[in-house]
Parts: C-alpha cells; structure tokens; sequence
C-alpha cells in the first residue's frame, strides 16, 4: 500500500491556499508602480509646484490677481463645470437608451458615443464652430434672434460638452447593465410610481457612477485647449480660458506668469476632485457600493 502524502496536505498552511499569480508579486509590481507614476505625474507636478514656490508670494499675488487671469480661471472652471452637468443629465440618459433598449442602429450610436476619443480636438474645434458660427448651419437659425453661439462662453460651454460626453456614458453603463429589471419590477409591485422607483431604486445605484463620470468630464473641460480655442474665439475678459493664456504668456517669454497660473488651475483642480472623491466615498458608504 502506497503512503504518499498529498502535495496539498505536506505543504506548509500558509501555502496551502495560496493560488499562483499570473504576474509578478506585490513589491515588484507596486515599486513599478510608484516609478511609474512617480516619471509620469509626480515629478512634473513638483517641478512646476518649486518653480511657482521661488516667485515669492508677492509676485505669484500679483499675477493671480490680476483681472484678466480671474476672468481667464472662472472661464475655464465655470464653463466646465456647467458642461459636466449637462453631459450627466444627457450621458445618464444616452446610457439608458443603450442599455434597456434594443433597436436598429444601436451599435452604430454605440461606436459615435466613443468619437471624441478617436478625433483629434482640433478637428472637433473646426467642426463646431463652421456649425455654430454665425453664418454655420445652426449658428445662422439663432443670430436672427440676436443669439450668439459660436465666440462666446456658450459656444466653450458645447466643445467641453462634445469632448466629455464619453466619459460619463463609459463609466455609467457598466453600472446600468448590472441593475436587475426585477428589482424595478419589485419595486412596482410595492407600489412604486415611476418617480419613486428612478428616486429610490436606480439613482441610489448609479449614484457612484455618475460621480465618477462627472469628475472625469469635468477634468477633461478643465484641460481642454484644442476644440475650445477655434469656437471660443479667444477674446480677453469674455471668451478667454485659463490654457489659452498660459500659452500666451509662455508667447511673450513671460514664465513665471504662466507657471503661475498652471499652478493655480492645479490647486483649484485638486481640491475639486478631492471634494468629489470625498461624495463617492460617502455615497459609496450611504448606499453599500
């Protein structure tokens, strides 16, 4: 009779259940992961960070209190985040109408959803503003009734809305797909009016979601240059934004201006974000996600 011991039953217990990994350890991959993102990200950061930190606060004041980079910043940020807002209403329900929903040509608005990935935001620039312009397609519907779309805040306000639609769309569907339709069906059964069951049953699980989709829209409006600067029409104190006169000021050899404003626009970026990742942490705690 054989006595062979089991390989599983001769192994040490702390080998026991420990399955094989597909790629290398923990301290391999998360020191690369530090290099990695120490080369890409955090190196950069600090550098523009110290060399911000030797204007003196007198300088650097002076330059972000002047009119025009004010206006320039409240541009940038306010436009953003006006665009991010309308992406999460019209994202959400462009995820919904791919989700629930099966109808000819859905896989063809699938891949449209993904453009703005895909195309180049100086082309993207172009386009909108032959449409919008005065004399475009829709532009010339409205200058009739004295609207002005293309040249002003409006015009930023639909290139950040065209570059950030992707984002929310991408990042709330996966969450939609994961919705139950019998927990609606449920939640009807209950009693649940349509309102009630969006309120109480679909929002509260897409809440993370959206958060997400929100930040990322309104970081890329944020940093957008290529498609904003073709439909804005770049005129100080009115369609002026942030990126545009960094790239003026670094034109006139005026460093320490344009660094100035970089780092301003990182710290209001970085406590943008560090406000919504506080919310999806809250939401995530509120709802069990």
């Amino acid at each position: 009779m054989s006595l062979a011991v089991p390989a599983s039953a001769a192994a040490p217990i702390g080998w026991r259940f420990r399955r094989p990994s597909v790629i290398p350890g923990f301290g391999i991959t998360f020191g690369f992961t530090l290099a990695y993102l120490g080369l890409v990200v955090l190196i950069p950061l600090s550098g523009l960070a110290i060399h911000s930190a030797g204007l003196g606060w007198t300088e650097f004041w002076t330059i972000a209190s002047d009119p025009r980079t004010l206006n320039a910043l409240k541009l940038s940020f306010g436009t953003a985040f006006v665009a991010a807002l309308v992406n999460v209403v019209f994202g959400v329900i462009v995820a919904w109408v791919l989700v629930r929903y099966r109808f000819p040509g859905r896989r063809v608005i699938d891949a449209i959803v993904d453009l703005p990935f895909a195309l180049p935001t100086a082309v993207a620039g172009i386009a909108l503003t032959a449409i919008y312009a005065p004399t475009g397609w829709v532009g010339a519907l409205f200058a009739p009734l004295g609207i002005k779309i293309a040249y002003t805040p409006i015009g930023i306000v639909l290139a950040l809305v065209f570059v950030g639609l992707p984002f929310v769309v991408r990042t709330v569907q996966p969450m939609m797909e994961e919705i139950d339709r019998e927990v609606e069906e449920a939640a009807a059964t209950l009693g649940a009016g349509r309102t009630a069951t969006i309120r109480r049953v679909i929002l509260p699980a897409l809440t993370p979601a959206i958060l997400t989709g929100f930040a990322l829209a309104l970081a890329r409006g944020v940093g957008e240059y290529g498609s904003v600067i073709f439909i804005a029409g770049n005129l100080p104190y009115v369609s002026e934004i942030a990126p545009l006169l960094i790239v003026i000021r670094l034109e006139e050899f005026n460093v320490p201006a344009a660094t100035a404003i970089a780092a301003i626009m990182l710290a209001i970026a970085f406590a943008m974000l560090f406000v919504i990742n506080a919310i999806q942490i809250w939401s995530r705690k509120r709802y069990g996600h």
